[in-house]
């Protein structure tokens, strides 16, 4: 018997009235037969991925990146509790650390998510990737870095979100922000997806970010 394969989203939900999301009815069964809706939509806005343009760390949109940069392998690392403001380094990846294969990615539980109803601790008081373990991803060909706080480093802090984002990106490291649920994951790996919509010249995009929660056997080919 097959093992069951188990998916779990991910994916912090877009609502109108959230930051950097609006909507507007476009169309009603009442009017035109069918409904029909206008997003604005920032490209930041929820889980999302940032693009290389972001920061001017390459050439890369939202539209070229591939999509096997945008699956694959990746460790669930366990950092309950996370202080606010905490800065994250290699040691905090414990055994995964030496056991981590080049071309997997990383994907942070810091179930900082709860806190997404709290906009200002969400936002202002988030535990951050450093130097070095920036630098260590980039070393490491770490495919996808996953993490639940809005941002991989300070938003508050120029110098620092603009060094931490060139080093992953310009790095070829492929940051997704705003992860959610990653306290639902059992399996030490996991199948991770985070599926952009391809925007022309996009410097990012929400996603909707899944794993499969499951044995390795029940994983897609990649």
């Amino acid at each position: 018997m097959s093992a069951t394969i188990n998916i779990v989203d991910l994916t912090l939900p877009l609502s109108p009235g959230a930051r950097g999301v609006a909507m507007e009815s476009k169309c009603s069964v009442a009017r035109e037969g069918w409904n029909a809706a206008t997003w604005h939509v920032y490209s930041h806005a929820g889980t999302h991925m940032d693009a290389q343009i972001h920061f001017e760390a390459g050439a890369e949109t939202i539209d070229t990146k591939s999509l096997d940069r945008c699956i694959g392998p990746a460790w669930v690392v366990n950092l309950v509790p996370c202080a606010p403001k905490a800065v994250l380094t290699v040691s905090h990846l414990g055994d995964i650390a030496t056991r981590f294969i080049p071309g997997e990615s990383v994907l942070l539980r810091t179930d900082w998510h709860k806190q997404a109803l709290n906009p200002e601790l969400y936002r202002d008081g988030l535990p951050r990737i450093g130097d070095e373990l920036a630098a260590w991803c980039v070393a490491h060909r770490v495919k996808i870095l996953g993490v639940e706080p809005p941002s991989v480093a300070n938003v508050n802090d120029l110098p620092e979100v603009t060094r931490i984002h060139k080093t992953l990106l310009g790095g070829g490291v492929t940051i997704v922000e705003g992860l959610a649920h990653l306290d639902q994951l059992t399996q030490p790996r996991v199948f991770f997806h985070a599926l952009p919509l391809k925007l022309v010249g996009g410097d990012g995009c929400p996603v909707r970010a899944f794993a499969y929660d499951s044995p390795p056997d029940t994983w897609p080919r990649a």
